[in-house]
């Protein structure tokens, strides 16, 4: 019960945190990829960006490729990622990799 209100906190606040920075950085270009996204991408990582150089970068995207890439090594360095076992024996509707 304890873990579910503070997951319920945590999502509280980073959702509030979100709406905060985004309207901070609305229409700001944060940072600049090496690279032009895929066309499917464009509408995220130019999101309410003016001009027509899909290299500028918003904080949405930005964001978003930040917490995909860091947030699992943070997990692991503090201790807080599911134990191999764990994530070996999969999800609550995935039967055990032993069953038939």
């Amino acid at each position: 019960m304890v873990k579910m209100k503070s997951i319920f906190a945590i999502g509280f606040t980073f959702t509030a945190l979100i709406g905060m920075f985004n309207s901070i950085f609305d229409g700001r270009v944060v940072a600049k990829l090496p690279f032009v996204p895929h066309s499917w991408l464009q509408g995220l990582s130019h999101r309410n960006l003016m001009g027509t150089d899909f290299t500028d970068c918003s904080f949405i995207f930005l964001y978003i490729m930040c917490t995909m890439s860091v947030r699992q090594n943070i997990q692991k360095l503090l201790g807080f990622a599911p134990s191999r076992a764990a994530s070996k024996v999969g999800g609550l509707l995935a039967p055990p990799q032993g069953a038939k």
